[in-house]
């Protein structure tokens, strides 16, 4: 099926390894001009090596070394992807981190961190996207949230911040629409992949992965980053027209929300 993102502009952030990386790579294999962004040089050069690859053409991606929980990397992202590319039609957002533990062990240091590494730059990004979505005629933004900002599980601060994230989309979703934007998000359950939260836990400890599997994933195994990409390229998409405002489970039947 052809998606229509042919020579659409793109932006992924946080695309050097896992869903980012499997979502800028599903896009640039439908044609899009990809704008990657992640902190790390060395591993950024290597994933847009292999969006390259998948675009069949280098000159369609570009990577840029910058730290999206700061304002100037924000804007650093898009001014360059515009500069390069000539607009932009497509934001994903995938930057996401947040820490603690309970709700007596986890700081008020703790719980704004997790705001300002998750929420905010997803709330920067999109605001500094939709002008030129909107010179464009339209456009697509799609934030990675989680099964675990739909239910209980996981990090107390994860929970909230994936909730906010979810919530957002919504509001964005309702206030876009007269501009011809749509704007979803996507929340996948346990996806396993090198160097992810998953991998590490199940080099940690096997046994235990092993039993979690089991016990929590129907198809007795772990979702995989190119499963969720694909989706995210699709509601990009022309396909996807009438999607906005909802949140797209991707979880191989995990969670237990209705």
């Amino acid at each position: 099926m052809d998606l229509g993102l042919r020579d659409k502009v793109a932006i992924v952030t946080g695309s050097s390894r896992g869903l980012g990386l499997a979502a800028a790579r599903s896009l640039a294999a439908e044609g899009c001009k990809v704008t990657l962004c992640a902190r790390g040089e060395a591993r950024l050069r290597e994933a847009a090596n292999e969006v390259g690859a998948a675009a069949g053409d280098h000159e369609k991606v570009l990577a840029v070394v910058a730290d999206v929980t700061r304002t100037d990397g924000v804007r650093s992202v898009i001014d360059r992807a515009v500069a390069a590319f000539g607009g932009l039609d497509v934001l994903v957002n995938n930057v996401g981190l947040a820490a603690g533990g309970g709700l007596l062990d986890t700081s008020d240091e703790q719980w704004q961190e997790a705001i300002h590494q998750t929420l905010f730059p997803a709330v920067r990004m999109s605001r500094l996207a939709v002008p030129h979505m909107q010179q464009r005629g339209g456009g697509a933004i799609v934030i990675i949230a989680s099964i675990f900002g739909r239910e209980a599980g996981g990090r107390m601060t994860y929970n909230a911040v994936k909730a906010a994230e979810i919530s957002l989309a919504k509001s964005l979703a309702q206030q876009l629409a007269p501009s011809n934007i749509r704007v979803n998000s996507v929340s996948p359950g346990s996806i396993l992949f090198e160097g992810g939260s998953w991998w590490r836990r199940q080099q940690a400890d096997p046994a235990y992965i092993a039993e979690f599997v089991m016990r929590e994933l129907p198809f007795g195994r772990f979702g995989r980053p190119e499963e969720v990409g694909d989706v995210v390229a699709f509601l990009c998409s022309p396909r996807a027209g009438w999607i906005s405002g909802t949140s797209i489970v991707v979880d191989g039947c995990q969670s237990r929300a209705f």
